[in-house]
């Protein structure tokens, strides 16, 4: 499929895709004309590297471990570095998770005060 159609099937845009690819997360062929050409599997591929940058993982952290997620693989398996960069996306979540709510809490006794 060309660019347009997969961006129509991710609602990623045709720019962010060029730059994914730049990136190196994807990497479609190329007809003679220079067009790019994305097989099947890059719709899901788009999709998860979205739900991860989602996540918090930037995409230079995404750039080294997307390559092991099982081709084919409709439950999208995750090898070790994947899962560990999750591990440590989801301690910095709970961190700040964490810092907010004491901030909240703060915020409830200046307000509660009269300030």
């Amino acid at each position: 499929m060309r660019i347009g159609e997969l961006a129509r099937k991710t609602g990623v845009s045709v720019r962010m895709l060029r730059y994914y690819e730049i990136q190196g997360l994807l990497t479609p062929r190329r007809t003679a004309g220079g067009y790019r050409i994305y097989a099947k599997g890059d719709t899901e591929r788009v999709r998860r590297i979205v739900l991860l940058n989602r996540a918090g993982l930037s995409l230079a952290t995404l750039r080294p471990v997307i390559a092991c997620e099982v081709q084919g693989d409709a439950d999208f398996q995750l090898c070790d570095a994947l899962k560990e960069t999750l591990q440590a996306t989801a301690t910095e979540l709970n961190e700040q998770i964490e810092n907010l709510r004491r901030l909240r809490a703060v915020l409830v006794r200046l307000i509660g005060a009269g300030m």
